[in-house]
């Protein structure tokens, strides 16, 4: 369907705005090839400039986006190993349902299941953080996936010792 007067009026002033060809499509409702058609009879050219620096722009805020959360994985880490190191000075809060109720105490050493767990989410927020670094290509991936699988694998075979069973020392 050819473009009427009024619309061919939009597509200059659309195009003379910067807006790219299918923003100007979506802008006038009209199919892509249709915008590229009259454009091109009216000389107008769209400059892929914008759009690759567009495109950068949204590549360097989705690298910023994986850099931070690779940062609140390591940060959910540190306080989970904080909490293990916890334990050694009594520190280590253990909420449990008693026929008294709910009961927190402090106890000097991490029953088997918790550690299990949290040695599992902390394999799990490493493994993460070091998927999303990779994705960026930063140097010292490998090395770092290298420790990191060491250090999995070793909290994984520490809390598998007790074979997970209650080591609370009562019956």
């Amino acid at each position: 369907m050819p473009f009427t007067d009024e619309e061919i009026t939009e597509l200059k002033r659309l195009h003379a705005e910067g807006l790219g060809r299918n923003a100007i499509a979506r802008e006038m409702g009209r199919s892509l090839r249709g915008v590229s058609v009259h454009a091109e009879r009216l000389g107008l050219t769209f400059d892929r400039t914008m759009t690759a620096l567009a495109t950068q722009a949204k590549v360097t805020d989705a690298k910023a986006r994986r850099a931070a959360i690779v940062q609140r994985l390591y940060a959910r880490t540190e306080r989970l190993l904080d909490q293990l190191d916890d334990a050694d000075n009594g520190g280590f809060k253990f909420t449990t349902s008693t026929v008294n109720g709910i009961e927190t105490e402090s106890l000097d050493h991490v029953p088997g299941q918790e550690e299990k767990a949290l040695a599992g989410a902390i394999t799990q927020y490493m493994n993460q953080a070091v998927k999303l670094e990779q994705l960026d290509g930063d140097p010292g991936v490998e090395a770092a996936r290298s420790m990191l699988g060491s250090l999995a694998e070793g909290l994984t075979k520490l809390a598998g010792l007790d074979g997970g069973g209650d080591d609370s020392g009562e019956g």
